[in-house]
């Protein structure tokens, strides 16, 4: 982009639970190879390499994971991995991230954010995409986000409804929509609704414009904590950017995408993203599968056989072994909270 400073901003935190007993406080499912041989994070900072150096290049995690992100990309300075003391939201996230990028770049910089646990099967789409929403965020002074177009009826999604033409491929955003049922997601899908992905640009300064506009929740701790962290975050309240800033906002803008993005939020998400055998299974590690078709396989430091089975999740790792199908794959919180200590911290 032309005469246009650009960052990019990985978000990086959570745990990711429904991975369990993969995922681990200190081994979440983002450092995990998940979808690749690397971890998720390793691949997500590799799509974005070539369009901002790692001096541009932010990583929004947990503090107890600075160090892990640390080692995973050493060519990031330190300063630029944000060590979070306490979930606060994605608004706090990104807007800390927007007060960092405007005092070394000035107000006009770009910042494309995205997530570290994503899926992308089109890797040129998916920049050229990027491209095009800083190119948009920069020209039109907008905060643009991208919609992906959907493949199927998703419930498990939020939803976008586009709006007007504005040119330039994009439209602005009529509205919103929490995830639906699926008979509205059948219905949102006939209707031209867009995935909301959670891919972002804008100029840092009209997001931190809007910010102390729109968002009482955060713009208060921002503006007292100066540049100590631990005191922003330990008076922002939490609130995720969509409803603090995007959903009261008159500047946002949607692109539509497609690219192949999925967000892999469960185990049954990986039979969606994995390559899979000439039955439809979707194995990882010693695995050995006989009239077996559908199912979604992680094996570490052990073997596994299936036999005569369909449509199974199973996760063997040092010892312990969790068998579940995938449509109850989504609901492992269940099963968490019924599990004793011992079991579930194994």
């Amino acid at each position: 982009m032309t005469n246009v400073t650009r960052w990019n901003v990985v978000l990086a935190g959570g745990i990711g639970s429904r991975f369990w007993p993969l995922s681990t406080p200190e081994r979440p499912k983002q450092l995990l190879p998940l979808v690749t041989d690397q971890p998720m994070l390793r691949d997500t900072l590799d799509r974005l390499r070539d369009s901002a150096p790692p001096e541009r290049t932010l990583v929004l995690t947990n503090a107890s994971l600075r160090d892990a992100v640390l080692a995973l990309e050493p060519s990031l300075p330190a300063e630029n991995v944000i060590a979070e003391p306490r979930p606060a939201g994605t608004c706090a996230a990104l807007a800390w991230a927007a007060r960092c990028i405007a005092a070394r770049s000035g107000p006009e910089a770009v910042m494309v954010c995205t997530h570290a646990d994503w899926a992308i099967g089109d890797v040129a789409a998916f920049s050229a995409t990027l491209d095009r929403a800083a190119q948009l965020a920069a020209s039109r002074q907008a905060l643009v986000t991208v919609g992906i177009v959907p493949s199927r009826p998703d419930p498990g999604f939020g939803y976008i409804q586009p709006g007007d033409d504005v040119g330039d491929g994009a439209r602005r955003v009529a509205r919103f929509a929490e995830k639906p049922d699926r008979a509205t997601a059948e219905r949102m899908l006939a209707e031209g609704y867009l995935w909301n992905s959670g891919i972002f640009a804008w100029r840092v300064g009209d997001l931190l414009d809007q910010i102390r506009d729109l968002t009482p929740e955060v713009q208060p701790a921002l503006e007292a904590a100066g540049d100590d962290l631990a005191a922003f975050f330990s008076k922002v309240q939490s609130i995720a950017i969509d409803v603090g800033v995007l959903e009261r906002s008159q500047r946002v803008l949607v692109l539509p995408g497609q690219f192949g993005w999925d967000d892999v939020g469960t185990w049954a998400a990986l039979h969606r993203v994995r390559r899979k055998d000439a039955h439809d299974n979707a194995l990882h590690g010693a695995v050995f599968a006989l009239k077996a078709a559908g199912n979604v396989v992680h094996a570490e430091d052990t073997q596994v056989v299936l036999y005569g089975v369909q449509d199974l999740v199973v996760v063997a790792r040092h010892g312990l072994t969790m068998v579940t199908t995938r449509e109850q794959a989504a609901d492992l919180k269940t099963l968490l909270d019924a599990l004793p200590p011992g079991v579930r911290g194994a």
